[in-house]
């Protein structure tokens, strides 16, 4: 396994675990405190299961980044399912297509520092977050 990037497949509950647990011991590797090592899995969490769930699986790919001196962890969660029909609104919060309370992606955002979504209807969704230390 290199230990600047882990690729974990999504297609079960015990890859979603497998994934958090990937997540939090690369964030401590780098140095992120208690505090943010939970947002770090919360997003993580959040990601897979709607990867799991509305997709029927995927990818999750972190990788340690760096730049202006700096290091980071970023978290790029990718599938081919239905896609998201309203991004802005799935963005803001209170949007679900699941009678859920819509707050997974829109939670997400606001934990890491960076987060970018782009999804096409019918061909699948990307996310892309980053905390940095």
């Amino acid at each position: 396994m290199n230990e600047r990037q882990r690729v974990i497949p999504v297609r079960s509950d015990l890859d979603i675990i497998a994934a958090r647990q990937a997540g939090r011991e690369m964030s401590r590797a780098l140095g992120f405190g208690i505090v943010d090592q939970t947002r770090i899995v919360t997003t993580i969490s959040e990601l897979a299961r709607n990867v799991f769930n509305y997709a029927g699986g995927g990818t999750l790919t972190l990788n340690v980044v760096e730049a202006s001196h700096r290091q980071g962890i970023e978290i790029i969660c990718e599938d081919s399912g239905p896609g998201i029909p309203d991004v802005e609104r799935a963005l803001k919060g209170g949007y679900s297509t699941s009678n859920g309370l819509g707050r997974g992606i829109a939670g997400s955002k606001a934990l890491m520092d960076e987060f970018e979504l782009k999804s096409e209807v019918g061909k699948g969704t990307r996310v892309v977050a980053r905390k940095w230390k």
